[in-house]
């Protein structure tokens, strides 16, 4: 006889109507005939509280949780990844059961996902990084390449303290050195760094005209430049810094890597990346 009870999965968020992880994780799980079903849904931050107590109701399996609610939902997990217990935030939710013992516990996959995608082009162990921007994709991005082995993480930041913060937030509670560095106009990339990553909004979409304020003629050859901008997959950002001779990385990865990690908290299954990113390409004509 059919079933007609999926395993339920989804996102918290405000707005949620832009947020295109629930085109790649149905298309994921249709591919991999996983009877599970991704809802996005629009929670704002005072029924935060109600959304998580009806998730466990319902018996989901884990849900992700996206702006107002990356540090406002810690209040209600049982546990923490190891990861997320530095960034101060979560974006996903899993949740365990045994008999009537229900147990939540919080992950962070932005970084984990930025670091998967930069792992196709270049291992962060051992690589000087330039970050810019101090903002959630920032800090889990900069704690997440320190975890992975970066040698040094510099933090280039327009806010002195919240970029300060930052900084001593990796130096202290990771194995990596870092320091800030104050986002002066067209900002000169150190020498000697190996990876620059824009982990700011800049040029996403509807403002593709936009570029972080870089001298560009500071890369160069053998630098990884990445954007965590999706919207479109191929930034002003990232078409400058592939004119100057270095390998580009686009935010699409991000999106997928994050997504496989997802599903592998919540189900144990590995999913297809690649159905993920052609999903994707065709959502953003990249």
């Amino acid at each position: 006889m059919a079933d007609f009870l999926p395993a339920l999965t989804g996102s918290f968020a405000t707005s949620a109507a832009q947020n295109p992880t629930v085109a790649i994780m149905e298309a994921a799980y249709a591919d991999a005939g996983l009877h599970c079903r991704y809802i996005n849904c629009e929670v704002p931050a005072d029924r935060l509280s109600d959304a998580v107590r009806g998730a466990i109701g319902m018996d989901w399996l884990g849900f992700n949780c996206s702006i107002p609610h990356k540090v406002a939902i810690l209040e209600h997990l049982d546990d923490l990844a190891p990861s997320a217990a530095i960034i101060g935030a979560v974006n996903t939710v899993i949740i365990t059961r045994d008999g009537d013992d229900v147990r939540l516990t919080g992950e962070n996959t932005d970084g984990q996902g930025f670091v998967g995608s930069l792992r196709e082009v270049r291992d962060p162990s051992g690589q000087h990084v330039v970050i810019l921007g101090a903002g959630g994709a920032a800090r889990a991005i900069a704690v997440e390449n320190a975890l992975a082995g970066a040698r040094s993480v510099t933090i280039v930041n327009r806010t002195v303290d919240r970029g300060q913060a930052l900084a001593d937030l990796v130096e202290t509670r990771t194995p990596a050195a870092s320091r800030f560095l104050p986002w002066t106009p067209a900002l000169h990339i150190p020498h000697g760094t190996d990876v620059v990553i824009n982990a700011t909004s800049i040029g996403f979409h509807p403002h593709e005209s936009d570029m972080p304020d870089v001298d560009v003629t500071s890369l160069g050859p053998g630098m990884v430049v990445a954007d965590v901008v999706a919207n479109p997959p191929r930034t002003r950002f990232l078409a400058a810094a592939a004119a100057q001779g270095c390998e580009t990385l686009d935010g699409l990865g991000m999106l997928v890597n994050q997504a496989l990690t997802n599903a592998r908290l919540w189900t144990g299954r590995d999913l297809s990346g690649s159905v993920m990113r052609s999903v994707l390409e065709d959502l953003f004509d990249a």
